[in-house]
């Protein structure tokens, strides 16, 4: 008959293991820990450590003036506010926005050039005809119509 194969199984030691994982652990990863000690140099330098500390101690005060703040009507239409800001400018293009923000300057560089004579009404009037004039004012008027459209919604919906 076949005799049992004994089984000795060392027991596990947890913190060993640890210890010997943290021993090796410079050699494995010194790159890593060169780049972290001079990253938690320069946060003692600029003294955001001494920030996080004070924030950490003060935390339970902080979070008090934080929800006190917050509990104003102000802030929460705020905070309403954002959330449909967000929504509103994450249904526009970017390209019809990029149009509108490189226009600004060059309209503002444009109004306050010094020009050789003043513009006169007729000057205006002409520029006021040419086609981009003319699709501005369209989208403004669109806008305008659209904007008082909801107004009047607004206005007629229960309370």
């Amino acid at each position: 008959m076949a005799l049992p194969i004994a089984l000795d199984v060392p027991p596990r030691d947890p913190a060993a293991e640890l210890r010997s994982r943290l021993d090796n652990a410079p050699a494995q990863h010194a790159e890593a820990l060169l780049a972290a000690y001079e990253l938690l140099q320069a946060l003692h330098e600029q003294g955001v450590l001494e920030i996080a500390r004070g924030a950490l101690s003060a935390k339970d005060q902080l979070l008090e003036q934080v929800v006190t703040a917050a509990n104003t009507p102000e802030a929460i239409r705020a905070i309403r506010n954002l959330l449909y800001w967000r929504h509103i400018l994450g249904s526009i293009e970017p390209d019809w926005f990029k149009g509108l923000f490189q226009a600004i300057p060059e309209g503002i560089a444009r109004a306050t050039a010094e020009r050789e004579r003043p513009v006169g009404l007729w000057q205006i009037l002409r520029r006021a005809c040419s086609r981009d004039s003319l699709r501005a004012m369209a989208a403004a008027v669109d806008f305008l119509e659209a904007f008082g459209r909801h107004l009047q919604s607004l206005k007629d919906a229960p309370r």
